[in-house]
């Protein structure tokens, strides 16, 4: 899935919190954005394998998380809606293909890796690709509870991803041959 998709997902699980206790809503959107976009930082490393963790990061999100509840302040907040959205995006990377550049030719049954089990989930290719059709579409769908919920900065920020997310979506399968040889 596209990175503003799970920023998307993370929004869309702290809107009814934001909601309930609006003056949290601000460091839930910050962790929720951050914790989103955390786990593609091994893009640089080996992808899926190196911040994602499926299985394993729930056992950070769940404890934050209810440190969250028991002792509530900005920070709690923060924190608890970056381990639950990355742990998230981690989760939700097996729904898609694979994370080589070209995943619609089905080459490889890696979706993440699970640190747990020592080995690779495979791909579910619900969402085919990053950037598939199916992606954008979801991507719009989990952003709607953001612009409901927030204004101002967040609902732009949203708002500059969901035009990203589609002009990205429209591009996506060309952008394989622009991509050097030496990043695949």
């Amino acid at each position: 899935m596209m990175a503003t998709t799970h920023v998307f997902a993370g929004l869309a699980l702290v809107a009814p919190v934001a909601m309930v206790v609006p003056e949290f809503a601000l460091p839930l959107a910050l962790g929720a954005i951050v914790g989103g976009l955390a786990p593609d930082v091994d893009l640089v490393f080996t992808h899926r394998r190196t911040f994602h963790f499926p299985v394993a990061g729930i056992a950070l999100a769940v404890p934050v998380a209810v440190v969250a509840l028991v002792a509530p302040s900005s920070a709690t907040a923060a924190l608890a809606a970056f381990a639950v959205s990355a742990w998230l995006h981690a989760a939700s990377d097996a729904l898609g293909g694979g994370p080589e550049m070209d995943p619609w030719n089905d080459r490889s049954e890696r979706a993440v890796y699970d640190h747990v089990r020592g080995r690779w989930v495979r791909p579910r290719r619900w969402i085919r690709y990053d950037g598939a059709p199916e992606d954008a579409a979801l991507g719009v769908a989990l952003a709607i509870p953001a612009l409901i919920v927030y204004d101002g900065p967040v609902a732009s920020l949203v708002l500059g991803g969901i035009g990203l997310s589609l002009g990205y979506a429209a591009l996506r399968r060309r952008l394989v041959a622009w991509v050097p040889d030496w990043l695949e």
